[in-house]
């Protein structure tokens, strides 16, 4: 019964100690942040969390500080909370890639995989292996088992019917930069 009386009248006490510092803590809190009620909240949190955890504090004559780094430790813990709620109402969303644009994007691969599907089993293997799949001529010589002449002259014809055929599939409309046909070499 004693014990307990005692700590009653030390909880008390401890109460007693927080509250006296109340106004110096709203004072700083208000001073950070520049807002009467988030001022408030810091307290109010700072004050609650040094009622449960009253017991931690070892050192009565360091109690000023123990306050103020808790009050600071709420701060922080409320900037956290926010960075992870970003307010997206005023932010201008730019996306490049649309329904439309990847629609044509596409149509373009598809059109060119079937301007590829037309040329020659012979022309169709040799663009694959060095435009698309990267292969040096040797590589593809040795691939296909045929003279790196052979490689060169089948890749010319290739992209030659390809260029040919492409444009005049997109004779009225604008190849876009990252569809035109280029070199892997």
């Amino acid at each position: 019964m004693v014990d307990m009386l005692n700590i009653f009248c030390r909880g008390r006490e401890a109460r007693t100690k927080l509250e006296h510092h109340r106004a110096r803590l709203y004072r700083v809190a208000y001073s950070w942040s520049h807002n009467p009620a988030l001022a408030d909240d810091l307290v109010q949190d700072t004050l609650t969390k040094a009622m449960q955890k009253i017991s931690q504090l070892r050192d009565p004559n360091a109690g000023e500080a123990w306050l103020f780094s808790i009050l600071s430790n709420c701060y922080r813990d409320h900037f956290r909370r926010l960075r992870d709620t970003d307010e997206i109402d005023d932010a201008t969303l730019i996306e490049e890639k649309t329904p439309e644009s990847e629609n044509s994007r596409q149509q373009t691969v598809n059109k060119v995989r079937a301007s590829i599907a037309r040329l020659s089993e012979g022309q169709r293997q040799v663009v694959t292996l060095v435009d698309l799949e990267g292969f040096s001529y040797i590589e593809v010589s040795e691939i296909l088992n045929i003279p790196i002449g052979t490689v060169m002259s089948r890749l010319c014809r290739a992209r030659n019917a390809l260029r040919h055929e492409l444009l005049n599939e997109f004779k009225d409309k604008p190849i876009p930069a990252d569809t035109r046909m280029r070199r892997v070499k």
